[in-house]
């Protein structure tokens, strides 16, 4: 279920939205973009993404509350969430797992890696 799989980025930085972008639909992966949590809120209700993409650092409301807001929210409970930060100082994986993400991949990203890490979040 890799291939064409719907995966939504909140990502309020538009050159990291356009670089994975390019990465993921290089891969088949149908990329979905939101800048902010509200917007990123929408896109998730409205277009059922398989996975999201969260950045931490977000203005107004961060990865972290968006995360517990979408896992909270009826019929995504299941959504897959994996935190795509710059926030990697020692604990900061820890508290971005226990604010509810399934997964953690530090920024900068490595655009040879980051299709296999994908795959595996969406096989699993």
């Amino acid at each position: 279920m890799t291939a064409g799989a719907r995966i939504l980025y909140i990502e309020d930085n538009p050159e990291n939205r356009l670089l994975v972008k390019r990465v993921l639909e290089a891969e088949g992966y149908i990329l979905l973009e939101a800048a902010n949590a509200h917007d990123g809120m929408e896109a998730a209700l409205e277009q059922r993404p398989d996975l999201v993409l969260m950045d931490i650092n977000l203005p107004e409301i961060d990865g972290y509350t968006t995360t517990a807001r979408l896992k909270a929210t009826p019929g995504l409970e299941r959504l897959k969430v994996v935190a795509l930060t710059a926030n990697v100082m020692r604990g900061d994986r820890e508290k971005t797992l226990a604010a509810g993400c399934d997964g953690y991949i530090q920024k900068p990203i490595d655009v040879d890696a980051l299709p296999l890490q994908i795959a595996r979040f969406l096989e699993n």
